[in-house]
């Protein structure tokens, strides 16, 4: 018996197709969410099966920092990877430049980093690499995530499966690439004998750090340098994290302090007296290292501090500036052949070792920098260019950009407007900047001034102009 033909009234109405990367946040270096709701298997799967089907041919190298969630989502992507047919050379809890340096060592395909960097360990993420060492080009992750998007990768019959091994030399290397670099002087920072107090927050830089340190002559006052993901402090290197260092530093009577991040690509500097110096001298220091050897360009992001171009016109150097992330600010850096760049957050990125944001090599950078001079840390601090800045996080959307901008050039009418990424407006020493941040569901917003007053002041009236432009996408 046939049944009459439905009417289309009757029709079951269509669906919004769903994206299976919807609440993933989404960025030039990879994807990043929270494991169990947004990051999934499904997604490990499919991200890593996407990057993989897009390299070259060759092996691809993956690595983790210390998190729980590491294990399984780092057998999910070797699996996908190995299951499309790529080789994998497995370097196991490794610093994220590291992982990079591995790439370029086995003239691999690509990486992957299975690192959420500095958000909270509930959270995990797919950071994205190419051959060299370097980050995919963001057209090149656009192209990932197209991919990803659309369906699982073509999966090959068992006579193509590739297979897997273990790097367990990856970190020896980095820090022998380290040691070997033009330009530290290994013999002057040998002999001051430095006393260093060193946070790995439990990392991957737990031990890569402390080792790199002690070639240099160090002696350590070590916290939180256990690789075991259980985080004993908010897992990002800003001032008002950094207790324990402060603290460290005081009871051992050390000259400085350094702390990373959970992926130790970045570094925060503590002085003598236990005070966080600011993630942002971290990489003014560098800055001030690389271009005392030779002058040249500097590429930073839309976002670091104008210090970076006060350090420059003492050598004759000039700045440029890219969008906010590492993979953006590495791209432009070598397309352009500068000297030394990197991002405010304490992420130094020098080409004579690799295009990557890398908190081992900034701690070797630092301590020859210091043993330049007899002084304590504090008063060598206190010549770099006296500049505040503020940060700010809002739970806010921007869901109306025009709104947005139109509120904040209320706001500042006398600033330079630039729309780089997000919305900036700046003055001959001073700035304000909203944007929507990459990593996580927040808009930021960053002032920077002569004194605390002026940026606080700044910042209070960006954060008014964005709340009331935005109000509709005021998350609960």
């Amino acid at each position: 018996m046939f049944q009459r033909p439905v009417t289309p009234s009757e029709r079951i109405p269509m669906t919004k197709r769903i994206d299976p990367l919807d609440g993933l946040m989404i960025s030039a270096s990879g994807v990043r969410g929270i494991v169990g709701e947004r990051l999934t298997p499904d997604v490990i799967l499919r991200v890593a099966g996407a990057h993989g089907a897009l390299l070259g041919p060759g092996p691809v190298v993956v690595g983790r920092d210390s998190r729980p969630s590491g294990a399984w989502v780092s057998r999910a992507a070797q699996a996908a990877l190995m299951a499309i047919g790529r080789e994998v050379i497995d370097v196991g809890i490794a610093p994220t430049p590291t992982i990079l340096y591995a790439i370029r060592h086995h003239g691999a395909a690509g990486g992957l980093a299975i690192t959420a960097s500095h958000n909270p360990a509930p959270w995990n993420a797919l950071k994205l690499f190419g051959p060299g060492g370097t980050f995919l080009a963001p057209a090149q992750s656009e192209e990932v995530v197209r991919r990803a998007r659309e369906g699982m990768p073509a999966w090959v019959t068992h006579e193509h499966v590739g297979g897997a091994r273990d790097d367990d030399d990856a970190i020896r290397r980095h820090r022998e690439a380290i040691l070997a670099l033009p330009g530290l002087d290994l013999s002057r920072i040998r002999s001051r004998g430095f006393r260093v107090a060193i946070d790995c927050v439990n990392g991957a830089g737990s031990e890569a750090t402390p080792a790199l340190l002690q070639e240099l002559g160090c002696t350590l006052e070590r916290i939180h340098c256990v690789p075991d993901g259980n985080f004993p402090r908010v897992p990002e290197p800003l001032p008002e994290n950094l207790k324990d260092l402060g603290a460290a530093v005081r009871r051992s009577g050390a000259a400085i302090g350094f702390a990373n991040d959970p992926d130790a690509d970045r570094l925060a500097i503590v002085d003598e007296r236990g005070e966080p110096i600011g993630e942002e001298r971290t990489l003014q220091i560098a800055v001030d290292w690389a271009l005392r050897r030779r002058a040249g360009l500097v590429v930073v992001n839309v976002s670091t501090s104008m210090g970076v171009e006060f350090i420059a016109q003492r050598y004759g150097a000039t700045v440029e500036r890219s969008r906010v992330g590492e993979a953006h600010v590495a791209e432009l850096l070598m397309a352009r052949g500068g000297v030394i760049g990197g991002e405010g957050n304490g992420g130094v990125i020098y080409p004579e070792l690799h295009a990557t944001r890398d908190g081992l090599l900034a701690a070797a950078i630092a301590l020859d920098w210091f043993s330049l001079d007899a002084r304590p840390l504090s008063e060598r601090v206190a010549e770099l260019p006296p500049l505040v800045m503020v940060k700010r996080k809002l739970d806010l959307r921007i869901t109306a950009p025009e709104s947005l901008g139109s509120a904040l050039q209320q706001a500042f009418p006398d600033g330079t407007r630039n729309r780089l990424d997000g919305e900036k407006f700046i003055w001959k020493d001073q700035w304000v900047q909203v944007r929507a941040s990459g990593t996580e569901p927040v808009v930021r917003i960053i002032a920077e001034a002569p004194t605390d007053t002026r940026a606080e002041a700044l910042a209070a009236l960006a954060v008014d102009a964005a709340t009331r432009s935005q109000s509709a996408g005021i998350s609960a």
